[in-house]
């Protein structure tokens, strides 16, 4: 009887055939490589479902059709994010053949964020946010309250428990998602109310008029009814909650940044304009510093890189600032030094807070997360506005967080 060749059958397992070839279908990319999609599966990455289905909301808000958003962790390490936009629609898509809240929540790359009119500027990740989030979830559930109406579907592991249902009627508009990350995936679901206050009161600064609610209930022991409410913050439960409104925007920031330092000028400069369907803010105010302090956003994204729009901003400053001091006959050494926060004899230690934001309609995104490419949004002609502010008051009775 011959002998099959050793040789031979270790060449054959190592052959690379089209049967190894896989196709993962649905949300099972997610869960098999979640890493690709929220960059880790430790804390950071839970935190990052937070912030996607939070993004989905403040979109809303940068929209115009939201103002208020409220965020509550729940007993169980759940999470539960309401506002009062328009809500995910809950009609039948064409392309799919089920209801468009199923759509969104269910499949990738799927949402009102590629094209159209319905989301001129936004954040996160494009149609992928709150599909991923349901894919790392052991259960979600979606209500949808829209056109009198309140719908609901719930989740697990991504996977439609039954059709979107209309439970009854609602007062109310606006979407409330509830979540609870699996076990499976992720090393640690407790997350840190902090965490979520520094990382919400941020986004609050960068959307002015947007309130948003943080509670804390996972040391409530009551039962809680929330069948006829949009906010938990109408039921009056005894928790920890702080609310944060800014009317000034990044004026409002960059006074809370620079509280105890001492300032060259009380008013903070403040300019925004749209240029070719590009919205630019900036906010600058000098203080008695060396060290130069910046911080800049794309689409309400940190850039801790920069990127073109800081680099224009700085530009136009610097531009600015020599042509004023040509005009007043000021040595231009001094003025340029003065500006980079450079420390010549003759000219004081100075520095400034300023804040670059830039919001457009497609934003490029590195290793699909928030990280945006040093990109160009075209350098922005802040110049042009100087002396131009269109509000230099302080509100100090507008801003405010408890």
């Amino acid at each position: 009887m011959a002998k099959e060749n050793p040789a031979k059958n270790k060449a054959k397992k190592g052959d690379y055939t089209a049967d190894d070839i896989y196709i993962l279908e649905g949300l099972e990319p997610v869960r098999k490589r979640p890493g690709m999609y929220i960059g880790s599966t430790g804390v950071d990455g839970l935190h990052h479902l937070v912030w996607e289905i939070f993004d989905n909301s403040r979109d809303e808000a940068m929209g115009g059709f939201a103002n208020e958003i409220e965020v509550a962790i729940l007993p169980g390490d759940k999470v539960r994010v309401a506002d009062n936009g328009r809500g995910i629609p809950v009609g039948i898509h064409k392309q799919t053949g089920v209801s468009a809240l199923e759509t969104v929540m269910t499949t990738l790359h799927a949402g009102g964020k590629f094209g159209g009119e319905s989301y001129k500027i936004s954040g996160g990740l494009h149609g992928v946010g709150a599909s991923v989030v349901n894919a790392l979830s052991s259960w979600l559930k979606v209500e949808v309250h829209q056109d009198g109406g309140k719908h609901i579907q719930e989740y697990k592991i991504g996977e439609p428990q039954a059709k979107v249902k209309k439970v009854g009627p609602s007062e109310y508009r606006g979407t409330v998602v509830i979540f609870e990350p699996d076990h499976k995936i992720f090393s640690e679901t407790k997350f840190d109310y902090q965490t979520i206050l520094n990382h919400l009161r941020q986004q609050a600064y960068l959307v002015k008029k947007l309130r948003i609610r943080v509670m804390d209930l996972r040391d409530y022991e009551g039962k809680i009814d929330d069948a006829k409410i949009l906010y938990f913050d109408s039921l009056k439960l005894p928790a920890e909650s702080f609310t944060f409104y800014f009317e000034g925007g990044l004026m409002s920031l960059v006074r809370h940044l620079n509280h105890g330092e001492k300032t060259i000028h009380d008013k903070v400069f403040y300019v925004e304009k749209e240029a070719e369907g590009i919205v630019v803010e900036s906010s600058v105010q000098y203080v008695e510093e060396i060290d130069i302090k910046e911080i800049s956003f794309a689409n309400n994204i940190k850039t801790p890189d920069g990127g073109m729009h800081l680099t224009g901003f700085r530009t136009a400053l610097t531009r600015t600032i020599n042509d004023y001091a040509r005009k007043g006959g000021i040595s231009l050494r001094r003025s340029l030094f003065g500006v980079l926060g450079g420390k010549p004899k003759r000219c004081p230690n100075n520095s400034f807070q300023s804040f670059a934001g830039a919001q457009g309609q497609k934003s490029r995104q590195s290793r699909q997360r928030k990280h945006i490419e040093k990109r160009s949004f075209g350098r922005f002609d802040f110049a042009g506005q100087a002396g131009r502010l269109p509000d230099q008051r302080r509100q100090r009775g507008g801003d405010f967080y408890r």
